[in-house]
């Protein structure tokens, strides 16, 4: 994430991780898996807003496609208690935007047709999850909603700014009516 320094990662591991691997061991509890930390940055620094202990969506759609490495050998490493080398990822950016159905959070509409993933995938550096998508035979395209987050659009670049612009060109090709969709995500880029 831009602004994530050196000094950035080591404050959020003294704040956060490095406590909450003490006291996992503290309870005799030999934790292996993905532990995700979400944060919030404030004016008073980073706080933590919640742990996951899975890789879900969107957080997921944007770290994953950077991995250089082998997720499955990491995964691996990680369960047998042997990982001994940190991820690496590509020096690059990646910016998701999500297209959510009419009403999510509370009660998205289904069955809405959705157009534009080709076009949307053939974007250059754009990857297009489905999510919230379910076969209809019946319907050009093939493709309709069937939840509140629909899919997730991920631009891959140099820079946020490009990926960004990656993500949000992609898009502006996909429709289903009502589609809700954040105009903010990395503004700073």
């Amino acid at each position: 994430m831009p602004g994530a320094d050196d000094a950035f990662v080591d404050t959020v591991m003294d704040l956060a991780i490095e406590p909450t691997v003490a006291a996992l061991r503290s309870r005799g509890i030999d934790y292996r898996g993905f532990l995700f930390c979400g944060l919030m940055l404030t004016p008073d620094g980073p706080k933590v807003l919640e742990y996951n202990v899975r890789f879900g969506d969107p957080e997921a759609q944007v770290v994953l496609p950077r991995l250089t490495g082998d997720l499955a050998g990491l995964l691996a490493s990680a369960a047998d208690g042997a990982l001994t080398d940190a991820p690496a990822f590509d020096d690059g950016a990646a910016v998701t935007v999500v297209c959510a159905a009419p009403g999510y959070p509370f009660a998205p509409e289904t069955g809405t047709p959705i157009t534009g993933l080709d076009d949307a995938g053939a974007v250059d550096g754009v990857t297009v999850f489905c999510a919230g998508v379910a076969a209809d035979p019946d319907i050009a395209g093939g493709l309709v909603t069937a939840g509140g987050r629909v899919l997730a659009i991920t631009g891959q670049g140099p820079d946020a700014a490009i990926a960004r612009q990656r993500a949000y060109d992609a898009v502006g090709r996909v429709h289903f009516d009502g589609m809700q969709v954040r105009s903010d995500i990395a503004t700073s880029a």
